[in-house]
């Protein structure tokens, strides 16, 4: 078929209400195959950073009162990617067909006999109330849920029958009701609800920084204007709001209430952010580095071929072992042939990613730094040369840019070593669409103050955070650093440096317990 004859495809995927863990596995699935990703303000900052590297993106920009690019050019956008052939998703905050305009959307791509799918998201009507401790249903109070837009595409105030409304009685859920919020009230009690009836607005459900105000159906315009209430929020009416009192939960978690950025290498997935979101953090993963592996990386090679020469291999990084092995078999070798070889690692993570590979480890200090394993090979070695009367030799593959702490104590105990570059790290590629949209968005939330703190794993994360964050000050950053050459690169920017007690993801995350008592 002819390329310029081939259409491409679209995806109208919800991306739930903003915390990511709430982001479907099929949303997820399909956004990683994404060439184009079309996307606007009610998606979460989570859910961005999942974008992948290849998509191109264009930000449509909806926000209350003011859409920077109308709907219809919205629809005319997702054609016109699509007539490319590219696999386009639109990826929308929600659900899409919750008044979210998916219909709209694809009337213009039927016209057109664009394929597309539906990946439905869960819908802010039912998650944000149920971060708040509101139940929208509960057979003691009601028996029926209604979900009401605050406006229609015509007018900013919908045309709401409220008499119907409270005749029918149950839950009522307006969406986009915010500017709406002293009428739809006057036009409840105007059609008899009760004025003591219990309602409550949610502000930036299912986030970290979620608000609430519960009050009654006369009170609440007042109450929220005076909490200084503002979008994205909806509001409830109904018997169950009452519930939120003794049903409230998110915030109780150790760490609810807290944003954390967690900086990473580029295409790995962090235990760390694991860690702190079981813990009720809302997480916004940063990938700041990009690891790379050395390509005819001939002084590795000759290594692997002489490699009984070695007593002691040591590494620094799960980078370093991935490319370690990764060689080791591309050059149709395995473990059998590192005979009685001894495996040293800098600390939990590393020792972990020898293990996986079937070898267990047999040293590893008690303090995870480079000089804290440079030393305990050096005194080692000395032990292990005297039982087998020869000097030993020690490999160690790791990073370009490795610092001079491990090989010191190695160079002052005359200790015999190879080391060897297998990797190099860069700060993370910027291409112009994620410079222009994804990290602008980053930017917007740092300068807004709305990220608590941000994680560094490493000295490397730091510069490229400074270098691809886009701030100038770096002052009010709350950096929690796992070790003292962390902090240090944190410090020479002037960020408020947290360290952990221990280099360990599990210290890191006693230190955000400790922070946040």
């Amino acid at each position: 078929m002819d390329e310029n004859n081939k259409k491409g495809k679209v995806w109208l995927v919800g991306a739930g209400p903003g915390d990511a863990g709430l982001f479907t596995l099929k949303g997820k699935k399909v956004l990683d195959q994404a060439e184009v990703v079309v996307y606007d303000k009610l998606v979460g900052q989570g859910i961005l950073s999942m974008i992948p590297k290849q998509a191109e993106l264009i930000f449509v920009g909806k926000v209350s009162g003011n859409h920077s690019v109308p709907q219809h050019e919205i629809n005319k956008i997702l054609l016109r990617e699509a007539l490319k052939g590219k696999r386009v998703v639109r990826l929308k905050g929600g659900d899409p067909f919750v008044f979210g305009r998916g219909g709209e959307e694809l009337e213009l791509l039927c016209e057109n006999g664009v394929p597309f799918e539906i990946v439905p998201g869960i819908t802010s009507a039912v998650s944000v109330p149920a971060y708040n401790g509101i139940p929208v249903t509960h057979r003691d109070f009601v028996s029926s849920l209604h979900i009401i837009t605050g406006h229609t595409k015509k007018k900013e105030e919908a045309d709401i029958d409220y008499e119907a409304l409270v005749k029918l009685g149950g839950t009522f859920v307006f969406l986009m009701g915010i500017t709406a919020m002293p009428k739809i009230c006057e036009g409840l009690l105007k059609a008899g609800i009760e004025p003591d009836m219990p309602a409550a607005v949610l502000e930036r459900g299912t986030t970290a920084h979620q608000r609430r105000v519960v009050s009654d159906v006369s009170n609440l315009s007042n109450d929220a204007e005076k909490a200084g209430i503002q979008t994205p929020a909806i509001i409830v009416v109904g018997k169950v709001c009452a519930l939120e009192k003794e049903f409230h939960w998110a915030e109780d978690r150790l760490l609810g209430g807290v944003k954390i950025a967690v900086t990473r290498p580029k295409d790995r997935n962090s235990s760390l952010a694991d860690k702190l979101s079981m813990l009720g953090a809302e997480i916004v993963s940063m990938p700041t580095i990009e690891t790379k592996e050395i390509e005819d990386n001939k002084p590795l090679e000759e290594a692997i071929n002489d490699i009984r020469r070695f007593d002691y291999v040591a590494f620094t990084s799960p980078v370093g072992v991935t490319v370690f092995f990764n060689k080791l078999r591309e050059m149709k070798k395995d473990i059998r042939d590192l005979g009685s070889i001894k495996f040293a690692a800098i600390g939990s993570a590393t020792k972990e990613a020898i293990e996986k590979m079937g070898i267990l480890v047999d040293l590893m200090p008690s303090i995870y730094s480079g000089k804290a394993l440079g030393k305990l090979i050096a005194r080692e070695s000395v032990e292990w040369g005297s039982k087998i009367g020869k000097d030993p030799e020690i490999l160690i593959p790791r990073a370009k840019i490795g610092t001079d702490e491990v090989i010191k104590p190695l160079e002052e105990a005359s200790i015999k070593f190879a080391d060897i570059a297998v990797y190099d790290t860069f700060e993370t590629e910027d291409t112009e669409n994620q410079k222009t949209e994804v990290s602008h968005v980053e930017l917007i939330e740092f300068a807004s103050e709305e990220v608590d703190y941000v994680a560094f794993t490493s000295a490397s994360t730091v510069r490229g955070f400074v270098a691809l964050s886009g701030l100038s000050d770096f002052s009010a950053v709350k950096a929690v650093c796992i070790g003292e050459k962390t902090a240090e690169e944190a410090g020479k920017n002037g960020m408020q440096i947290f360290t952990a007690k221990e280099a360990t993801i599990d210290s890191m995350v006693e230190c955000f317990l400790e922070l946040n008592k």
